[in-house]
């Protein structure tokens, strides 16, 4: 464990080894699931392991923002079903960056085998078959408008929008943030390119752990690479919220 997230759980919980993980397994079963959202969503009052498991994370965050000195910190963790937990802490100023993607780019990348970088070369990102990510890319999409309606401020972006101007993406999103940016605070971003420092990700997508120049530029491999059916596939089943974010729901050339 690296030194940041040492002082973390020092400040936090007085050292990561007071936490009772089993405890915080059985919560996180007990409510962040996607089939709890319509619970979390409709409830008046929470049930307290709800509060329990949001306070922990509360905590977390509260922790890195003192030991980084961090304005804001972010969780890049993408569960619709955290947010819908979260709306419940009291201590949290909650907001959600929604980043939407076309549903069959998406699927596309669920199917590649891709090593995780935190196991050492042991262990590969979860798979999921087109259907299946179709169908996760319903619910989890559904359920940021779901939060949104409940209060929540939410701010959407397209990832093909990101890409082609992350500047105006960047200075849109740190205003809905509530950051005022300072002159150079976006010199990192360079014409079709970002220099990123190391970062504090403990697990995810190897992009999560690039240090240095990263190549800003949009991918379309699905197009050419998912198979007709299964593009048609998931452009069926993901037709109408497709449709609702601006997509077309059968590409031209890729019928």
């Amino acid at each position: 464990m690296c030194g940041f997230w040492r002082r973390v759980g020092a400040l936090a919980f007085g050292g990561w080894h007071n936490v009772d993980v089993d405890r915080v397994h059985y919560l996180r079963d007990a409510v962040e699931r996607t089939r709890h959202i319509p619970r979390l969503a409709t409830a008046v009052e929470a049930p307290e392991e709800v509060h329990e498991y949001a306070d922990f994370y509360t905590r977390v965050y509260a922790a890195a923002a003192e030991v980084s000195g961090a304005r804001v910190v972010v969780d890049s963790s993408k569960h619709s079903a955290l947010a819908h937990v979260l709306r419940w802490s009291g201590g949290l100023d909650l907001r959600v960056v929604h980043v939407v993607r076309d549903a069959r780019g998406v699927a596309y990348s669920w199917t590649k085998t891709v090593q995780r970088p935190e196991t050492d070369g042991t262990g590969e990102m979860t798979r999921y078959s087109p259907g299946r990510s179709a169908l996760l890319w319903n619910a989890h999409n559904a359920a940021f408008g779901l939060l949104s309606r409940r209060g929540v401020p939410v701010h959407r972006i397209r990832y093909e929008e990101f890409v082609a101007e992350p500047r105006a993406a960047l200075e849109n999103i740190a205003a809905f943030a509530g950051v005022d940016l300072g002159p150079g605070d976006l010199d990192f971003l360079q014409p079709g390119q970002a220099d990123l420092k190391a970062g504090h990700s403990a697990a995810g997508n190897p992009m999560r752990f690039t240090v240095g120049r990263l190549p800003l530029r949009r991918d379309d491999a699905w197009v050419s690479s998912l198979p007709p059916r299964q593009r048609r596939l998931v452009g069926a089943v993901c037709g109408p919220m497709l449709h609702a974010y601006g997509y077309p729901v059968f590409k031209e050339g890729a019928q």
